[in-house]
């Protein structure tokens, strides 16, 4: 390996390695953002969220690496340009695509590593990430009093305190709690108390002082004393316990979200594929005959009679050729066919397409594994002579230029997803749409930056300007 090539590998390596992480970073604060209500207020461990912030990077690879080959592949052929080291390189007799070789391969190596992950990381990633998030979800609120409002986040109890401290003591405490058995309320109301847990966490132990506790019983089961009888008794001290393991998160399993696309490699999306094409097709003939059995003209009878007769010929009105005491019937028997018929297609048409939908998205999910690795290879065939033209590197230009072109390539992919679960567009051409639209702008760019054009001199354009200009002010 020539030094030129040593030289571009690690003016390209750095660059990535920075840009892939400042990407990375960007993108979890936007995961934070999007979930901060389902984080905050729940008394997670610090590892819980760590762990969910971990899974939710392996998810974001897929958009944060080919952004980082763009970007770097801009910012370093921008700087060789910047500083007249690619003028150098093609003045020792390496022409572009020559010097462009060595990082050729090692894109065409990232790309094999990103079909890799897509395969056998992302999956089990996404599965740990789609578990973990519903735990956190379905988990209750951390129990916070709140001063002046009832709350409700232990089951069966609504506390409301006047003025709570950051030690745990409260003022002016009220407690409602429902007898689920006879629908009869228990009250307590205290002066002031305390709140602590227990060891194991598991139990809220409220300590009131100077209380009073009002309890209704059922009354007597007699028809001449239906009165209720109420119980007041007075306290100096007393315990109230909170049951708290609602509050703990308990882990799902993770073998009910397998069946998720996004979880499954090419081989489990294969299999998913034939299950509900096996599906489709047993309820097209499930459905074939139901609705057939509404139509009353079948041959139940041929092969079985050797009597022949000739099939009867109804014109005009079919209700003329009937009797007028029957034609009433006759209507509503075959209104009520048609209403059948009508409700029968409705329910298979809403579970066809159901099925259909998810067809559609396992065909776009499974497309998917290569396009992350062809979208390396294309945005850096963007990128590198994107960089040659435009002569800037740093963080300035180039990173205006990578998020332009980046953005244009996820809006194009976005759209043709989208349209191929609609199904006017063919999944795999829609997984492929991005890459097929913006593979002759790679092929342009990288003619026009080894023949040295000025694509981007907002010079030369200034200059073209001025002389057309004059040519016409000569002529007139």
């Amino acid at each position: 390996m020539k030094k030129i090539h040593i030289l571009l590998i690690n003016a390209f390596v750095r660059p990535f390695i920075v840009t892939f992480f400042v990407v990375m970073f960007i993108l979890l604060m936007f995961f934070l953002f999007k979930y901060v209500d389902d984080l905050i207020g729940k008394g997670f461990e610090w590892y819980v969220i760590l762990e969910l912030m971990f899974y939710a990077s392996a998810s974001n690879v897929a958009m944060a690496l080919p952004l980082a080959v763009l970007l770097s592949s801009i910012m370093t052929f921008g700087t060789l340009g910047e500083n007249y080291e690619l003028v150098a390189i093609k003045s020792a007799g390496v022409s572009l695509q020559k010097a462009m070789m060595p990082l050729f391969f090692l894109i065409i190596m990232l790309s094999v590593s990103a079909f890799l992950f897509s395969e056998y990381m992302l999956p089990k990633s996404n599965l740990k990430f789609g578990s973990l998030l519903w735990d956190i979800r379905n988990k209750k609120l951390a129990f916070l009093i709140k001063e002046g409002v009832f709350n409700n986040s232990i089951p069966g109890y609504s506390i409301r305190v006047d003025k709570k401290w950051d030690d745990g003591r409260l003022e002016n405490i009220m407690i409602y709690q429902v007898n689920e058995k006879n629908d009869i309320a228990n009250i307590i109301m205290a002066k002031e108390g305390i709140m602590n847990k227990t060891p194991d966490n598991n139990t809220l132990l409220l300590k009131l002082k100077d209380g009073v506790r009002y309890q209704e019983s059922p009354g007597k089961n007699s028809y001449f004393n239906p009165r209720q009888e109420l119980y007041r008794m007075r306290f100096k001290q007393t315990d109230v316990p909170f049951d708290l393991s609602s509050f703990k998160m308990n882990k799902t399993d993770e073998n009910s979200f397998r069946s998720n696309n996004a979880m499954l490699n090419l081989k489990g999306l294969n299999h998913k594929r034939d299950s509900l094409t096996k599906e489709l097709d047993s309820l097209n003939k499930a459905a074939k005959i139901n609705i057939g059995s509404y139509y009353k003209q079948n041959n139940y009878t041929k092969g079985y009679t050797k009597i022949k007769i000739a099939p009867v010929v109804i014109k005009g009105d079919i209700l003329a050729n009937l009797p007028k005491n029957k034609r009433a019937s006759a209507v509503q028997n075959a209104l009520d066919v048609a209403n059948a018929v009508y409700s029968s297609a409705v329910v298979r048409k809403t579970e066809h397409q159901d099925k259909s939908v998810n067809l559609l998205k396992i065909d776009i999910e499974y497309w998917k594994k290569f396009t992350l690795a062809a979208s390396c290879i294309l945005l850096f065939f963007i990128g590198a002579p994107l960089g040659a033209i435009i002569r800037k590197g740093g963080m300035g230009l180039p990173v205006v230029m990578a998020v332009i072109f980046f953005l244009i390539y996820h809006i194009i992919s976005t759209v043709s997803e989208k349209s191929a679960v609609q199904g006017t567009l063919n999944p795999m051409v829609g997984a492929w749409m991005a890459i097929i639209i913006l593979s002759p702008l790679g092929a342009f760019l990288t003619y026009k930056a080894t023949v040295d054009s000025a694509l981007f001199d907002t010079g030369y354009y200034k200059s073209l300007f001025l002389n057309l200009f004059k040519k016409k002010s000569k002529i007139s």
